[in-house]
């Protein structure tokens, strides 16, 4: 049986036209939404926003505005299609809504661990800004969302560059897990033993269940940074697009797109800034530039040994996160067969 190639154009140029009003209708309706939710934080004088001495009222208009001007770019395009100007000022929307997405992983790990967030409002705006950034991201390449006909489908490993990253953002975090399990069990490292950590712990309000995890010998951060490898490499390895038949019920199932990709986005957003920028902090520190707290340890040197462990962890992964999450997209948005992923 034979298929015309003019019906088969007219079907996927169909199908894009569908895609491209679907995602172009969701990113106008955040827009409209994240406005509003904005406007009534400022209103009700919410704070969203704890850094950089924004006054409390202009966080929420502020969010107004970005939200405000998603819409009506949104809504241009809709009119417009996306010409060149459209799609660099929803770019610049996206980078916006992701700035005040910023610090949402740690809301999560919050949350996951049984520890109330600092505000909910800010909690909230975290979430919306994280939707809103992956929708306008996707406004911005609606016209190049769908898969070419005839592409192809077999899971591919990533590219040896693409691993060789995946290997070095998993060897950064040796030494992190290594400081944090010494201290699980009960050892000493930069001057503070464990039951140190344990009592720091507790007075900062750790949950239940974090604690229990400390008093079994495994730290929670640990388990995460574990979570966050294999994340890691399901994004360059083939069974990372299909479940490997060692889950239950799930075997030889190909994985939705954006069951990866939303938490490696997320998580490379959040770690590679907040590691790179305090590799920098660290950095001068060290230089005696700046003066660094000596917070819960004893002596600002032990402050920078944990500092540069964990720093320098949080940017190597957080880097590997967004290069093995590029390769994961490039490999399964639908390349025809023969051309190069990389």
């Amino acid at each position: 049986m034979t298929t015309d190639p003019r019906m088969m154009k007219a079907f996927w140029r169909t199908r894009r036209q569908q895609g491209l009003r679907r995602v172009q209708w969701a990113a106008l309706l955040w827009g409209v939404a994240y406005a509003g939710f904005g406007l009534a934080c400022a209103l009700k004088g919410a704070r969203l926003f704890h850094h950089g001495g924004i006054p409390v009222a202009a966080s929420g208009w502020a969010v107004t505005g970005v939200g405000a001007l998603a819409a009506l770019t949104c809504a241009a395009v809709s009119r417009h299609g996306l010409r060149p100007a459209l799609r660099a000022l929803l770019w610049t929307v996206c980078g916006l809504a992701g700035l005040a997405a910023f610090s949402l992983l740690m809301d999560v790990i919050t949350l996951m661990f049984g520890q109330g967030v600092d505000s909910r409002a800010s909690a909230v705006n975290h979430a919306l800004a994280a939707g809103g950034t992956f929708l306008l991201a996707a406004t911005a390449r609606s016209d190049r969302l769908l898969p070419v006909a005839g592409a192809a489908s077999v899971p591919t490993a990533a590219p040896r560059p693409a691993q060789l990253v995946a290997w070095t953002g998993t060897v950064a975090f040796l030494p992190y897990a290594a400081m944090k399990q010494i201290w699980a069990f009960g050892g000493t490292f930069a001057g503070t033993s464990g039951a140190e950590m344990r009592a720091i712990s507790e007075r900062n309000g750790a949950s239940g269940i974090w604690l229990a995890f400390e008093s079994w010998g495994l730290d929670a951060t640990m388990l995460l940074a574990a979570l966050g490898i294999f994340l890691l490499w399901g994004l360059v390895r083939p069974w990372g697009q299909v479940f490997p038949r060692w889950t239950p019920f799930l075997r030889g199932r190909r994985v939705p797109r954006g069951l990866p990709l939303a938490p490696a986005l997320i998580g490379a957003a959040t770690l590679a800034p907040y590691g790179v920028l305090g590799l920098g902090y660290m950095a001068l520190a060290t230089m005696d530039v700046v003066t660094i707290r000596r917070g819960d340890f004893h002596s600002p040197q032990d402050v920078l040994l944990v500092g540069w462990i964990g720093m320098a962890a949080f940017a190597v992964y957080g880097c590997a996160l967004l290069v093995a999450a590029r390769s994961y997209w490039l490999r399964t948005r639908g390349l025809p067969q023969g051309m190069d992923a990389t």
